[in-house]
């Protein structure tokens, strides 16, 4: 794991590492993982266990560094009062991914959903010995997880923090992660890994800068035109300097298009009464304008949970507002995402429930 572990960065928090074997791993699809693993950081001492527990869970692309703007003093998930276990999405490299599987390596590796990503992180937990947790938090696809969570283990949380999530792809999503797909793919024909650092030429633009920014955004970080093209060249260079692997996101990306918590079993496809089942207190907030996940994905499933709260931030960042790019976003969400937290707990108390578990 440690090979494939992105250089650490500013903003980002070295902490310990665990890598859990779970075993093979039945998929919702009745393929199977053979040696399935599960890659974890953990921040605090799971010991401590009057502490109360998060879960942090990654985005498309990326490690459990996803959330560590959330993570430290002062800000929502402070290690000080809390133990916080960020965790590694299947296919991301660190977990079990195409691209270190031993035994079903590259294309030989099975297809896996978002739900198959929950599930595993389920059996993480149980392999710790954890049986509850106070709140699951996650940005983008870690949102979708994070509602993903909240239907399949209704019982398992006290709160949910979704951030730029969707509980249904979108169509729009759908499209532009095709689109980057075929850029990568285009790029990978012919070649076998490792491979160079000019796999990403195409997918960069996309991914980096259209689909997760705004056009007001990059009109004022950009001088001109010619700006934008020297920057999408260093962008490619230090992407793959992240060490994240083509074929691992392609499979990542399909897990995202065939999203839906309305396919979750006992729901036959309704997606609102699957949202509707949710037990847990929501936190979903988003962005004005998100060109990635749409807003209206948001707000609509924002309207179909019992208890969820809807926060909406004016920033030009778009989907990276849930990250730290946007450091004005940043402090916004550390600061809602604390009230929250901190409302709930005392709801809790007033009703005579644990404000923490114990595991």
């Amino acid at each position: 794991m440690t090979d494939r572990h992105p250089p650490l960065q500013d903003g980002y928090i070295d902490a310990p590492h665990r890598s859990v074997a779970i075993g093979r791993f039945a998929l919702e699809s009745g393929d199977t993982i053979e040696d399935a693993f599960v890659s974890c950081a953990v921040h605090g001492d799971l010991a401590e266990r009057d502490k109360p527990l998060a879960i942090a869970l990654s985005a498309i692309g990326s490690t459990h560094h996803r959330l560590d703007f959330l993570i430290g003093p002062g800000r929502a998930l402070d290690p000080a009062y809390m133990r916080i276990i960020a965790i590694d999405a299947l296919g991301n490299g660190l977990s079990v991914s195409p691209s270190n599987s031993v035994r079903q390596p590259g294309m030989a590796f099975p297809r896996f959903g978002i739900r198959d990503m929950v599930r595993s992180q389920r059996r993480l937990l149980e392999e710790l010995a954890i049986d509850r947790v106070d709140v699951v938090v996650g940005a983008s696809m870690g949102g979708m997880q994070a509602l993903q969570w909240g239907v399949l283990y209704p019982q398992f949380m006290a709160s949910i923090v979704a951030l730029t999530p969707m509980a249904r792809t979108s169509p729009w999503a759908a499209a532009i992660n095709h689109a980057a797909r075929q850029g990568l793919q285009a790029r990978m024909q012919g070649r076998t890994p490792p491979y160079a650092a000019d796999v990403w030429d195409a997918w960069v633009p996309l991914m980096q800068l259209c689909a997760v920014r705004t056009p007001m955004q990059v009109d004022a970080q950009f001088g001109s035109p010619a700006d934008v093209e020297p920057w999408m060249a260093a962008r490619a260079k230090w992407w793959a300097q992240q060490r994240f692997d083509p074929v691992d996101w392609i499979y990542q990306s399909w897990a995202y298009d065939n999203h839906d918590v309305g396919t979750s079993p006992g729901f036959d496809g309704d997606t609102a009464r699957a949202l509707a089942s949710i037990r847990a207190r929501v936190l979903i907030a988003t962005a004005t304008l998100d060109l990635y996940n749409p807003v209206e994905c948001s707000t609509w499933a924002a309207r179909h949970i019992a208890d969820c709260e809807l926060l909406r931030i004016d920033s030009p960042w778009g989907h990276l507002v849930a990250s730290a790019a946007d450091a004005d976003g940043a402090r916004q969400l550390n600061g809602a995402i604390r009230e929250f937290l901190a409302r709930r707990s005392a709801a809790n108390g007033a009703r005579g429930e644990p404000k923490s578990t114990r595991q």
